[in-house]
């Protein structure tokens, strides 16, 4: 079922242009919105959502890099690169999928009324999809006009709570939440040459503050070389049960091309890594013929 403001939503990609690149923040997501980062980004954070509410108790999220929450596809900076082809666009109509991604394929319907396939939800939209009464969201975002579409496209919900902050302070800054249980996802553009260094430096801050959380880490693959060193950096933080997932959607023969993504998971729910091995062999050969391959690290066990 569509969300109320969901008309809202649609008025609003199709009237207003995103906002223009500035040299400080030129990030745009919508150039790689739905693509196959996204898709395997967002089964696994329903799946650790899902796990969240297998308990009546409420739980608490945060979205530290929330970008604007809602993509045109049809837009021209989605188009220019058409990187939502290999991603979302090989799921829509796919037969026999399994369960979970199907049911992801059904929330992306869920903002295309009408058989229409123009609309991808970020991972904010995601999750206040997936919220129940009770439970509580903040949603973070640092550029001033992209926190204001996104703040429009979230609509009205006493259940979201919007900022506007650097996204390492809000994540330090917002932990422990009160509900003691919850999820943070953090989702960088990479702009910077020292973002793993920055995340590793978050995660050892947050964890301070809030050993109990589930922390979902994603990072772009280009160089294996970087990701097992970024892996080793968290190991050495002393944290325990850290999971990772590597999806290559080709071999990294070339260490300049993003050849695939990786997701971190601190204290992931302990049904995670079997219901993500179920699903990634669909994956890899629906996003990448089978050309691609999946696999799992244990950075630290329990």
């Amino acid at each position: 079922m569509i969300l109320e403001h969901s008309k809202n939503i649609y008025k609003s990609l199709k009237n207003r242009p995103f906002c223009a690149t500035t040299p400080a923040m030129n990030y745009r997501h919508i150039y790689h919105a739905g693509n196959f980062a996204d898709v395997v980004k967002h089964v696994a954070l329903m799946l650790v959502i899902d796990y969240m509410k297998e308990k009546d108790k409420p739980f608490f999220l945060l979205d530290t890099h929330a970008g604007i929450g809602l993509y045109d596809l049809h837009s021209e900076q989605a188009r220019k690169t058409a990187e939502s082809d290999d991603g979302i666009a090989r799921l829509r109509d796919a037969p026999d999928l399994p369960p979970a991604l199907a049911r992801y394929v059904d929330l992306v319907r869920d903002y295309n009324p009408g058989g229409q396939s123009r609309y991808y939800p970020g991972s904010p939209l995601i999750a206040q999809m997936m919220l129940r009464d009770g439970d509580s969201f903040v949603v973070n975002e640092l550029h001033p006009d992209d926190v204001e579409t996104l703040s429009l496209n979230l609509g009205r919900d006493k259940r979201v709570r919007v900022e506007n902050r650097d996204a390492y302070e809000c994540w330090r800054g917002m932990l422990p939440p009160p509900q003691r249980r919850g999820v943070v996802i953090v989702d960088p553009p990479f702009e910077v040459r020292d973002e793993f260094a920055q995340l590793v430096k978050g995660l050892r801050d947050a964890h301070k503050r809030w050993a109990g959380g589930t922390t979902v880490i994603w990072y772009p693959v280009k160089d294996p070389a970087h990701v097992a060193a970024f892996h080793a950096d968290i190991a050495a933080l002393g944290i325990p049960d850290i999971l990772a997932l590597d999806f290559y959607r080709q071999p990294p023969d070339d260490v300049t091309k993003l050849n695939g993504s990786g997701l971190v998971f601190v204290n992931p729910p302990w049904t995670l890594r079997q219901s993500l091995a179920d699903i990634m062999p669909v994956l890899v050969d629906r996003l990448t013929g089978g050309q691609g391959s999946f696999n799992f690290t244990l950075i630290a066990s329990e």
